[in-house]
This record gives structure tokens, sequence and C-alpha cells, in this order.
């Protein structure tokens, strides 16, 4: 019995860390920055340019994470330090959104900054934080508690979102002068939130000791690890094919999440309706989440990511004909439904296809192929826009052109993930 206690308690401290981290990227990601970023620090530029800009900050927090997670997790496993990386990068993301506080009006490229700064360290703890999946389940239950971690992601990230719309939208019942002043009060409880509920996971949950590590390690040695484990992923071919498909179709989901307030404003809905639209969806996604975890075992966790492709396929199409805010209500239901399910069933169906001993790393080219492709879907979009508006399209069609460009990953990432061998039944 004090066995199965401990093994829960590992379970939702790990889960914990999704409840921590996401409300970074609700709160800031997704929802504040673009409008404070918008209408505060580039307030006389055009929407195609500070789109630009919101862009290419996104895609290059994207590349730092894409040239540090494969390394940092090989040096990880040779010395078991997920948990040491893990808190680092949080610092450090901790660090850059509360800076946000000291942003002033027409100031541009210090939240860019800061940005890179928050999306470095969200992004690189994910790389640590997906590798423990194998440390606190077995491959039975790893569709369950992939789930339960994004479940718990979109309910944290949606409380603390809702508190910060509530400062956002009646600013003077929380004591604070303007909507402003609020929003910047609300990258400090963002702040504080993920340090407090990061603590679980650092407390409680102990890696799986990697018996084949070095007494010694270095970054030399670390890139020699990383040539194997890339050699191993070739010669692999399940895993090779699943990391490509992946690759393209998280692309376009992170670039769906980063952008649609942004991409909202471009089309002239009110904020109001935006931050709204975005609550919704955590609140959504919260069962939707469970609920793929528990439709993995009876459907397979492929399946399921397919249908999530698919939905999303629609949601490219739907979102550059959409005018009216009940059609990004509409909008904001559909992704809610299945975005959490199709990254919790991504997570948990490749982790069921990797080695036991070498986690951190196999996640990190994971975690690194869902980065670099968020530094293509960013960019596709916005230089999709850019180029149309040079060629004398109004910015009204560049910007919903723009939106349709991403749906060429979700393509290639079905048909790829179509070609992955299923692994084997999960056992416990």
């Amino acid at each position: 019995m004090a066995s199965l206690k401990q093994t829960n308690r590992t379970i939702w401290s790990w889960a914990l860390y999704d409840w921590a981290n996401s409300a970074y990227a609700t709160t800031v990601l997704a929802a504040f920055f673009p409008i404070f970023f918008k209408e505060y620090c580039c307030k006389d530029m055009g929407p195609v340019d500070s789109t630009y800009r919101l862009t290419l900050a996104n895609s290059l927090g994207s590349i730092i994470v894409l040239c540090l997670a494969p390394i940092l997790g090989a040096m990880a496993d040779q010395g078991n330090l997920k948990k040491t990386f893990l808190a680092v990068f949080v610092l450090l993301g901790i660090i850059c959104t509360a800076g946000l506080y000291l942003i002033e009006q027409n100031m541009v490229l210090a939240p860019m900054v800061l940005l890179v700064g928050g999306i470095v360290g969200f992004s690189g703890s994910l790389v640590f934080y997906d590798a423990m999946l194998k440390d606190i389940a077995t491959p039975a239950k790893y569709d369950m508690v992939s789930a339960l971690g994004y479940s718990m992601g979109y309910l944290g990230g949606g409380l603390l979102f809702a508190v910060n719309v509530l400062m956002v939208t009646a600013p003077n019942k929380f004591g604070l002068p303007d909507a402003i002043t609020a929003t910047k009060v609300s990258f400090l409880t963002v702040a504080l939130w993920w340090f407090l509920f990061t603590l679980p996971l650092l407390l409680y949950v102990k890696e799986k000791k990697n018996t084949k590590i070095r007494s010694r390690f270095s970054m030399i040695a670390s890139l020699k690890e990383l040539l194997n484990t890339f050699r191993d992923i070739r010669r692999h071919k399940p895993i090779f094919l699943f990391l490509l498909a992946y690759w393209c179709y998280i692309d376009g989901v992170d670039t769906i999440f980063r952008l649609a307030v942004d991409y909202g404003k471009n089309i002239q809905l009110p904020s109001e309706d935006l931050i709204k639209a975005l609550l919704i969806t955590q609140f959504v996604g919260f069962p939707a989440a469970l609920l793929y975890g528990y439709l993995g075992k009876r459907f397979g966790a492929r399946r399921l990511i397919l249908f999530g492709i698919i939905v999303y396929l629609g949601v490219t199409v739907f979102g550059a004909l959409m005018a009216t805010r009940a059609h990004f209500y509409i909008l904001a239901i559909v992704v809610g439904l299945v975005q959490g399910g199709l990254q919790a069933m991504s997570r948990s169906y490749y982790a069921r296809l990797i080695p036991e001993d070498k986690t951190a790393e196999y996640f990190g080219f994971y975690n690194m192929l869902g980065k670099f492709a968020s530094v293509f879907g960013p960019l596709i979009m916005g230089f999709t826009a850019v180029i149309l508006k040079k060629c004398g399209a109004s910015d009204n069609i560049s910007v919903r052109c723009s939106i349709v460009s991403i749906a060429i990953l979700f393509l290639i990432g079905g048909g790829l993930l179509l070609k992955v061998k299923e692994p084997l039944s999960p056992q416990d």
C-alpha cells in the first residue's frame, strides 16, 4: 500500500508541472503577450509588421531550443541530471516572464528578447519533463498518465488565466489603475505560479538511475552520444518516421495556438472575445485530454493522432473563412477538444517506441523537432502574409491566406504517420 501511495504521489507531482508551465503557455504565449505586444509595444505599426516581429521572436526562441535540446538531453542521460536541467530552464523562464512587468510603451526589442528567453525556458524544460514519463509510469499507463499531465495543464493554466482575465477586464476591483498595469501584474502571477507548482516535481519525482553512465561526462562525450542516438534513430524506421511526422503536424498545432489571438486581432475581432474564446479552449481541453487517455487503450494512440490531424485541417480552412466572434468561439471549442489529446497521444506513442536508458536524449530529439517545426510554422504564416501584401493583396486577404498555408504541414505529417508501424500493445 505504501508503494502504491508513493507511486500515486510521484505521478501527481509530475503532472503538476503541466499545471505549472501551462500558465505561461496560456496567459503569456497565447493570450496576453500578443495583444500587449501589438497594442502597447508596437502601437504605431501596422498589423502585418507587428505580426512579423512576433513570429520572428517565436521562431528565434525555438531555434535556440533546437540547438540545445539534443545535446542537453544526452548530458542529462549520462549524468542522471534531468531534474537539474529542468530546474535551470524553469528559472530562466520565470525570470524572463517576470521581466515583462518592466516593459514600457513603444519598447519593441526588449519584449522580443524576453519572449525569446521565456520560450527557451518553457520549451527547454519540457525536454526533461517529457523524458521523465518513463521514470514514473509503466508502458500500459503511458497514455493515461500523459493525458493526465495535459489535462492538469489545461485546468491549471485555465484557472490562473481566468483570474488574469478578471484582472485585465476589471483592474479597479484588484486595486490596479488600468488594463496595461493589470496585464503586467498578470505576467508576475504567471512567474510565481510556475515556481510554486514546479516544486512538487523537484521534491517528489525520482529519476530512474542510468546504470550505463560514465563517472565523468563532458560536452564531447555528449556529442558522441548524440551522434550515436541519431544513428540509432535512423536504423529504427518507426522512430524515424514518427519524428518526421511529429515535426510537421505539431508545427501546425503550436503555430495555431501561439498566433490565434494575433490572427483574431488582425481580422478585427475584439480582444475581449479573443480572450474569452481562449479561456473556453482551456476548460474544454481539460476533460477532452482525459478522455483521450481512456480512448487510447481502446483505439490506439496513432488513430487518435490521425483524427486530431484531420480536425486541424478543418480548422485551418474554417479559420480563413470565419468572419464573426461566434466563428472564433466555435474554433476555440474544436481546438480544445483535440489539442491536448493529440499532444498527449504523441508523447505516449513516442515513449513506447524509444529505449529505456536514453529517454532524455530521445526526447531531446522529440522536442527538438517539435520546436524546429515551431520555427517554420510562424515563419510560413508570417512570410505568406508579407509576400501577398507585397504582391498587392489587402491586409485582410494576406492575413487570411496565411493561416491556410499551415494546412500543408498537417497533410505531410498525417501522410508520414500512416507509414509508421504500430508498436506492440503496452504491457505492465
